[in-house]
């Protein structure tokens, strides 16, 4: 959002112009006219990816994506002074929002950073925000950072704190494939920061790459004393060989929304004997790699089967059956659950 889209010829021109040194010269724009101008004919013809953008600092809803942009002496752009949540539209329904927003500001209390907005009002922008948007299906992702004012480290010169929020039209589905997963050699995060939802993720970035380059879907952090931790963005779960559901405990990794919805969600199949229990624990790494079942726990997932650990098969290799079951009842939740988990939206 905070940059401008370039065509690809643009872009390998200005390669091109770069390699030949003091050839390369920079556009001077004379008027906001003129970059307003070449802001739209950048999106010309092109899908529109974010139909919808609230910031505070405008005052409203923005709808147009090359107006979509934060100010570059913004807090949260150049210290990284800012945390972020987010939430799901599925069929017209926001789920989970609730939590979502108290966790957001359990974030901004951490990060010292004091919304501009109550939680019912902040509720009500992202509200009117998706009515906004038109989009059935997607998610949500909102802001809150020190704010704009200068450059300087302490954010005393802010004059106020800024709230942005912005839809994205994507599509999603129940994962049911197992993806590779390998243990990350990046360090993970301290638990102040890991138990708080800040836009400092770095870490979260290189470990994400880590894997890809090795040919795995994500990876899985191990803490210093060796106990399982979480995935770059997403808890971890497992199913042991007594078919007890075990999640690591929130003490130091982001309480995950998703995740304690599964905890909730989960007794019904122990119930119904499908499982024995559900619980929080430590599980060190060879403790984890035994299991029958491993899955990743996230809002967009909400469940994804985990098959291989560091070329490791897990259990016997396939997509366990408990998965799909656990996957099942998170993806009913979403789709038909109580009014408490689902928010209709008010579409015009």
């Amino acid at each position: 959002m905070a940059t401008s889209k370039y065509s690809s010829d643009q872009n390998s021109g200005a390669v091109a112009e770069v390699q030949n040194g003091e050839d390369f010269k920079v556009h001077v724009f004379s008027s906001s006219s003129e970059l307003l101008e070449k802001l739209h004919d950048n999106w010309s013809g092109k899908r529109k990816p974010y139909p919808a953008m609230y910031s505070s600092i405008f005052g409203g809803i923005i709808l147009d994506p090359e107006m979509m942009v934060i100010p570059i002496d913004d807090h949260m752009v150049h210290r990284g002074h800012g945390v972020f949540d987010t939430a799901i539209i599925l069929d017209g329904f926001i789920y989970e929002l609730d939590v979502h927003l108290a966790r957001f500001l359990r974030s901004a209390s951490k990060a010292k950073i004091t919304s501009p907005f109550s939680q019912s009002t902040l509720k009500s922008i992202l509200i009117q925000l998706a009515a906004a948007s038109q989009i059935r299906k997607g998610t949500l992702r909102y802001w809150l950072s020190a704010g704009p004012g200068d450059f300087l480290l302490s954010p005393a010169g802010c004059p106020t704190s800024a709230f942005y929020a912005v839809v994205i039209d994507e599509d999603f589905s129940q994962c049911k494939e197992g993806v590779k997963v390998i243990t990350s050699t990046i360090p993970m995060k301290s638990p102040l920061f890991a138990t708080m939802k800040n836009v400092n993720y770095l870490p979260n970035v290189l470990s994400k790459m880590e894997a890809e380059e090795k040919g795995a879907f994500a990876s899985i952090w191990v803490d210093e004393k060796g106990h399982i931790a979480e995935g770059p963005n997403v808890n971890v779960a497992f199913i042991t060989p007594e078919k007890e559901l075990i999640l690591p405990f929130f003490d130091n990794i982001l309480s995950g929304c998703t995740a304690m919805r599964l905890l909730e969600l989960a007794p019904k199949l122990v119930e119904q004997g499908h499982l024995k229990s559900v619980k929080t624990a430590n599980l060190n790494v060879e403790e984890a790699k035994g299991a029958s079942e491993m899955m990743f726990v996230g809002s967009t997932l909400p469940i994804l089967p985990i098959v291989m650990w560091d070329e490791k098969a897990i259990g016997d290799g396939n997509v366990g059956k408990l998965t799909m079951k656990l996957s099942d009842l998170l993806w009913e939740d979403m789709v038909a659950g109580p009014g408490t988990q689902r928010f209709p939206v008010p579409y015009p």
